[in-house]
């Protein structure tokens, strides 16, 4: 597929049951989720032709439509078989999958949308490392000004579009300051995550993590979790105070896109990319391409 514009690629999506030209899967002006962000998604990356925990994605796409309260049309198995096909008809083997679900337009344009059509589509690309080369050196971050909100006020376990409005402006304000991405703290003042990544820490030997109370519980980390508990090593999983930073040695970030990332610098507290850090990103990389 050329690179380019992303409205603007040859290759294939597979929209609504088929697949179409790439510069044909469009959607009216007027559809739900681009007034109301009524749209759910995930990302998902194919290693060797394989998506890694492609399933449970596809299972988390129906839950977070559920907190949305709406359905899509697809069960989890078609959904599988569309992900594959568009793998396929792309010739792509290593690649970031995109599956979003919407409201799309129909008779309702108010605030309730119950009889619009809910829609599905599945894209695929070549997208390298999401913090450049942060892999070996360390993404540096800023500390957002927005917080994680409450569970009282969305649906915060949902993959949720919506949820992503102060991930992108937070990221912008810390990239113009140079930096890779902004850690959230949540409601409360806790540390939270990146705009689109979890975040661990070591200290003494053991690993501390945010208890996902209020954020994604993101399947990548859920999988280095488990990773480090066979390792032996003791996972703390509980909430952080910010002035904690300062006695953190390592730290990296993890999701799909961001599979494992040291970081080595969180606002003014400086982290080394240790042992750890490197031990737990390079048994990832083997274990998506195992």
């Amino acid at each position: 597929m050329a690179i380019g514009a992303y409205d603007d690629r040859d290759g294939k999506i597979w929209m609504d049951g088929a697949l179409v030209d790439w510069r044909s899967a469009q959607v009216h002006v007027l559809t739900h989720a681009l007034h109301y962000a009524s749209s759910v998604f995930e990302g998902e990356r194919a290693y060797n032709g394989k998506i890694f925990l492609s399933r449970k994605h596809s299972e988390r796409l129906h839950f977070s439509a559920g907190e949305l309260d709406f359905k899509i049309p697809y069960t989890v198995d078609e959904i599988e078989a569309a992900k594959q096909a568009v793998l396929e008809a792309n010739g792509l083997t290593d690649a970031y999958v995109r599956a979003v679900a919407w409201r799309g337009a129909g008779p309702d344009m108010g605030v309730a949308s119950a009889r619009n059509p809910v829609r599905l589509a599945i894209a695929a690309w070549e997208w390298g490392s999401y913090y450049g080369d942060a892999k070996m050196k360390g993404a540096k971050l800023d500390i957002a000004k927005w917080k994680r909100p409450s569970p009282e006020t969305i649906p915060v376990h949902a993959k949720a579009a919506g949820l992503y409005m102060i991930c992108t402006t937070s990221k912008h304000a810390a990239e113009a300051k140079g930096c890779s991405d902004a850690l959230f703290m949540d409601y409360r003042g806790y540390v939270a995550e990146a705009t689109g990544a979890n975040i661990f820490f070591v200290k003494d030997g053991e690993v501390h993590t945010p208890k996902p109370d209020c954020f994604l519980n993101g399947l990548t980390r859920q999988t280095v979790i488990q990773m480090l508990k066979d390792r032996g090593v003791t996972v703390n999983e509980r909430h952080i105070m910010p002035e904690e930073l300062e006695g953190f040695e390592q730290c990296w970030l993890t999701g799909t896109a961001a599979e494992v990332t040291p970081v080595g610098q969180i606002g003014d507290y400086t982290f080394e990319v240790g042992a750890l850090t490197r031990e737990i990103a390079e048994s990832y990389e083997k274990l998506v391409r195992s």
